[in-house]
């Protein structure tokens, strides 16, 4: 009872990931729900979902493929599948915080060290100058994926302002 899911992947282009995923593939189209792309429709139509699993948990336990740039004990950063800009990498703690808004006081250090992580790989990634860090929260800051996640985005310059 599989089911493909096709996630576009990659940097500029078009190339397309087939994921086998079983029983969860209605959980991946219902949190979407819509048309990639439209991201507030996306927002408004996912729900914190607590300790159920998410895209991000899937990336994690590697049973969706993903880019991989970077990884250590405490997070993954990889392209995202759905580029907004010429880069665009995503920066995720492999400790499951639904949203910054949850994230608690001993969660300090996991954060300076996401933001430390991203900035080590624009360096990597070439984006010396600048880019952009984004952290969606709740469905009126357009957040889709209920795992905590810093969009990374450059290499065009960016509008100002972004909402």
């Amino acid at each position: 009872m599989a089911a493909a899911i096709l996630l576009a992947a990659g940097l500029c282009g078009a190339r397309r990931a087939e994921a086998v995923a079983g029983p969860r593939a209605a959980q991946v189209r219902g949190a979407a729900g819509v048309t990639v792309g439209n991201e507030v429709a996306k927002a408004q139509k996912a729900a914190p979902r607590g300790a159920a699993p998410t895209i991000s948990s899937w990336i994690l336990d590697r049973s969706l493929p993903a880019d991989v740039l970077y990884e250590d004990q405490q997070c993954l950063v990889f392209r995202d599948v759905v580029p907004q800009a010429p880069v665009h990498f995503l920066v995720i703690p492999k400790k499951p915080i639904p949203c910054i808004s949850q994230a608690e006081e001993e969660d300090q250090k996991l954060l300076g060290h996401l933001l430390l992580v991203a900035k080590k790989t624009t360096k990597a990634g070439g984006l010396g100058d600048g880019y952009r860090l984004v952290i969606n929260d709740g469905q009126l800051g357009t957040q889709s994926v209920y795992h905590l996640h810093i969009h990374v985005l450059g290499g065009r310059p960016l509008q100002w302002p972004p909402g």
